[in-house]
């Protein structure tokens, strides 16, 4: 199947990349609406304004992808994600084949999985959410729509995960627990109790000690 991707950026980029070595499909073009055309190709291929999308690239015969961040808590690929279904797009699925999965899984229409992700059994996944790589999902867990999970979080058994959520790399949801809608779950954080929509948990970043690299003592 063609696809056009949505987006120039580092992951529409990594994207396409994935989509070119790891699936059946080929990106035909990128777009972005026409006030952000900087160039006219991406990755080799053409850059078209997304308001011409359908004359160029019709939903016939393309899929689309969408290839941005998690800005808004996600808002943005929400929105994006609308008006391409609006225009009568299917929107791509991926499932990198160096992800752990098994029978039964349920992904929604839009998400991308990366590579080395582990999705245990009876796992449900949204629509257009994003697992990028070396997460851990565990067993009857949900993820839900238009969420964005970064690198080696652990996201424990019995867990549901709320719509347009963020969490960041190395975070960790102990079993059972439910993260709210909107949520943003910073680099880290270690969470063992339900949280309410729109809730922010920080990291605990360290502070630079009082000595530098070159006191100290060897060994």
């Amino acid at each position: 199947m063609k696809v056009v991707v949505f987006g120039v950026g580092d992951f529409a980029q990594v994207a396409h990349f994935y989509l070119k070595h790891d699936s059946p499909h080929e990106v035909v073009a990128h777009t972005v609406n026409r006030e952000f055309i900087k160039e006219p190709t991406c990755m080799g291929v053409p850059v078209v304004p997304f308001e011409e999308i359908t004359i160029t690239y019709p939903p016939d015969t393309h899929q689309l992808f969408i290839a941005v961040a998690y800005s808004r808590v996600n808002k943005n690929r929400q929105e994006l994600f609308e008006k391409a279904k609006a225009l009568g797009y299917t929107m791509l699925t991926y499932v990198c084949s160096k992800a752990v999965t098994w029978p039964g899984l349920e992904v929604g229409e839009g998400s991308f999985i990366f590579e080395n992700n582990v999705v245990q059994p009876f796992v449900r996944i949204g629509v257009n959410t994003v697992l990028w790589s070396g997460n851990h999902i565990g067993h009857h867990s949900t993820i839900g729509n238009h969420v964005f999970i970064a690198s080696h979080v652990v996201i424990s058994g019995n867990c549901h995960v709320g719509d347009n959520s963020f969490i960041g790399v190395n975070a960790t949801l102990r079993d059972g627990i439910t993260l709210g809608r909107e949520c943003v779950v910073g680099a880290g954080t270690l969470l063992l109790k339900n949280a309410p929509d729109r809730a922010v948990f920080k990291g605990h970043a360290s502070e630079p000690a009082s000595l530098t690299s070159d006191q100290l003592p060897r060994i």
